[in-house]
């Protein structure tokens, strides 16, 4: 252990240098920007500029790939709190508070206690990576197909268990959003699903396109609908507001605590950052005692999904550099780089090439110091849109939201699909549908579903297989604790109400 620390201050030394420093500012400029763009996602973002650090020593260039990384972290928070369009898809739980605070005048705060989440969400995920990656590799290496829907399990469960909502509304989202996910090639059988034999869905429906039609464009009709006009357009920020937000934070300690655990246990597994976000978000709206005031601007339904996935988008780099099994689409990207590089990764990086994984390490902890410096002291430019006209700001915003829809695949249909998933979520909103379920069902219905029928290809169909080991068992265990959560309160309820014999 006191090995480690020797090698991570030599890191800081490495990261450190002026030129890593003015890298980590580029790229966290760089991932703002993506973060900011819908459609775009950091997984892009750092697949497009990849090969502008071929020249660059390995070190430099993954400090630089990373930070851009940070930056789209950060910068899906921006478009989530203004404008109720997430920019990245872990952003979109941060919807759910941050664009009705925005709208009541409260943007700076929501932007400074989305940033400030993030920023310990991410710091907290570097510490455990620095202290316990043997550990933490050695029981990633333990999650087979079996035990990778079991935490999907668990996700969709605590939806229908912790939500406020209806169960009954939440499991009709859900199985919309199964149905969707299920559209196109299946890759076990090679059978068409669901395309009623338009070619254009054999790759069904792509995420972001159904995240920004959804949000985005429902947004925009219920706005038009309201009056087109912007409720929160006098925000003003200022640093009492950054101050007097920071000094409310503390009271959240528990919540925030609780969306670290969530956001590296999902980020280590890996489930990602935006069930992470998710589920944070719903047992947070469960278990706080403001619980009924989610959803109309609460300052601590911003601080669980905001910490959970920068926790989790942290964490996934700790399997890519401990296993070379990459816990995020971002992570993949970088996977790539390293290899490229003729950097193998695994456990033998940390011996052969002890140096670069410190100074990486070490530039994450700098990295996020650098993001969030950056943010806060941007927070005004970004929070004056809101100053801006709804009647000019909406054509911008579909015209953004059009063209973000359109380079996911350089294809028209997808920008008719983002206007039908925008009236899609316009009725659903005006129906008290809640959309989370069904966007979770969308991201996580594939992933799910190939580790359920992968579980059951290597058990003979036996569905025993959920339950042959402790850490699955006690993972489905969970789920079902918390999907049977609303019948197991009935009845305690009506147990306590009974008369009691005299």
């Amino acid at each position: 252990m006191l090995e480690n620390f020797t090698y991570l201050y030599h890191g800081f030394g490495i990261a450190s240098d002026p030129f890593n420093i003015l890298l980590m500012a580029i790229g966290i400029l760089l991932g703002v920007i993506i973060g900011v763009l819908p459609g775009l996602g950091g997984a892009n973002g750092v697949a497009i500029l990849l090969p502008l650090t071929f020249s660059m020593s390995p070190t430099s260039a993954i400090i630089l790939l990373t930070c851009i990384y940070w930056g789209a972290l950060f910068g899906g928070a921006i478009t989530s709190v203004l404008f109720n369009i997430p920019g990245e898809p872990w952003s979109v739980a941060t919807t759910f508070d941050g664009h009705p605070m925005a709208r009541s005048g409260r943007a700076g705060e929501a932007l400074t206690a989305a940033f400030t989440s993030s920023f310990i969400g991410a710091f907290f995920a570097v510490v455990m990576i620095t202290l316990i990656a043997p550990l933490v590799a050695q029981f990633a290496l333990q999650f087979g197909p079996a035990e990778k829907f079991a935490v999907y399990f668990l996700a969709f469960a605590s939806f229908v268990g912790m939500s406020k909502e209806p169960p009954a509304k939440t499991i009709v989202s859900m199985m919309i959003g199964f149905a969707l996910a299920a559209v196109g090639l299946d890759m076990v059988t090679g059978q068409l699903r669901l395309t009623f034999g338009v070619t254009e869905l054999l790759n069904g429906f792509d995420f972001l396109i159904a995240v920004i039609g959804l949000f985005g464009i429902g947004e925009i009709l219920l706005t038009m609908e309201e009056g087109l006009e912007f409720r929160g357009k006098a925000a003003k920020i200022d640093p009492k507001v950054v101050w007097k937000t920071w000094k409310t934070l503390p009271k959240y300690w528990a919540t925030s605590l609780r969306s670290i655990v969530i956001g590296c246990w999902m980020g280590i597994t890996p489930a990602g950052a935006t069930p992470a976000s998710f589920m944070a978000y719903g047992i947070a709206k469960r278990v706080s005692k403001n619980g009924k005031n989610f959803g109309n601007g609460e300052i601590e339904g911003v601080v669980a999904p905001e910490t959970a996935a920068h926790a989790a988008g942290t964490a996934a780099m700790l399997p890519m550099l401990a296993l070379g099994v990459p816990g995020s689409p971002t992570a993949a990207v970088l996977l790539g780089g390293l290899l490229i590089w003729g950097l193998q990764p695994g456990p033998m990086l940390f011996v052969e090439q002890a140096e670069f994984v410190w100074g990486l390490i070490a530039s994450m902890y700098l990295g996020n110091i650098v993001g969030l410096i950056l943010v806060l002291t941007t927070v005004p430019l970004f929070a004056s849109i809101l100053r801006i006209p709804f009647s000019i700001i909406a054509p911008v915003i579909l015209v953004i939201c059009a063209i973000g829809a359109y380079t996911v695949n350089n294809n028209v249909f997808d920008v008719l699909m983002m206007m039908v998933f925008g009236v899609l979520g316009y009725l659903l909103k005006k129906t008290n549908y809640p959309l989370a379920p069904l966007v979770l069902a969308i991201v996580l219905g594939d992933s799910a579903e190939e580790a359920f029928r992968q579980s059951l290809l290597g058990s003979a169909g036996s569905i025993s297989v959920f339950w042959s080991n402790p850490l699955v068992s006690s993972i489905m265990g969970l789920g079902l604790l918390a999907g049977l959560w609303p019948l197991i309160g009935m009845l305690f309820n009506k147990l306590r109400a009974s008369p009691q014999p005299a």
